[in-house]
C-alpha cells in the first residue's frame, strides 16, 4: 500500500508540473495514466469522477482527489491532492513574481495574454480528447455535439445541460 501511495504521489507531482491550464487541460493524459498505465480505476469510474468534480463546487482537481481516494482511501485522497497542488503552486508563485518584476508593462500583458490563450487551447484540446475516450455510443457523441452547439449558440446556463445529460442517462439513452 505504501509503495502505491508513493507512486501516486510521484506521478501526480510530475503531472502537476505540466498541467498548464489546470487539470482539465490534461484530462486525456490523466485518463491514460490512471486507467491504462496504472489501472488505478477503470474508464467508467474516471468518467464518473470527472462528472462529480464538474458538478461539485470547488476546484477541478477534485477528479485527482477522487482517484487518490479510490487508490488509498482518505490518505490516498490527501496524497493525490497534495501531489497535484504543490509543484505547480510553487512554480506559479515564482513565475508570477518574475512577470510582475518586469519593468516593461507591455511585455507583462503580452505574456499574460499568451498564457490565457494557451490555457484555453489546452482545455479545448483536452475536452475533445476526453470525449473521444469516454464516449462509447452514437448517442453519447450526439449528446457531445449537441452540448457544444447549445453552448456556442445559446446563453443557456451549464446546469441545464448537466440536468439534460443526467435525465438522458437515467432514461438509458446514454
Amino acid at each position: 500500500m505504501i509503495s502505491t501511495l508513493v507512486s501516486l504521489f510521484l506521478k501526480l507531482s510530475a503531472f502537476s508540473l505540466v498541467a498548464f491550464g489546470g487539470i482539465n487541460a490534461l484530462l486525456p493524459t490523466l485518463y491514460d495514466l490512471s486507467v491504462n498505465q496504472e489501472h488505478w480505476i477503470n474508464g467508467q469510474t474516471f468518467a464518473d469522477y470527472f462528472a462529480i468534480a464538474q458538478a461539485a463546487p470547488g476546484p477541478n482537481l477534485m477528479t485527482v482527489t477522487l482517484i487518490g481516494w479510490n487508490v488509498g482511501g482518505v490518505i490516498g485522497a490527501l496524497v493525490a491532492t497534495l501531489a497535484i497542488a504543490w509543484p505547480s503552486s510553487i512554480m506559479i508563485y515564482f513565475l508570477q513574481r518574475s512577470i510582475l518584476g518586469m519593468r516593461d508593462i507591455q511585455k507583462q500583458k503580452i505574456i499574460q495574454a499568451a498564457a490565457g490563450v494557451l490555457a484555453v487551447g489546452l482545455v479545448l484540446s483536452a475536452a475533445w480528447g476526453i470525449a473521444l475516450q469516454i464516449n462509447n455510443s452514437t448517442a453519447a457523441y450526439l449528446l457531445t455535439f449537441c452540448t457544444i452547439a447549445i453552448t456556442l449558440f445559446t446563453r443557456w446556463h451549464p446546469l441545464y445541460l448537466i440536468a439534460m445529460g443526467g435525465v438522458l442517462g437515467v432514461l438509458g439513452f446514454i
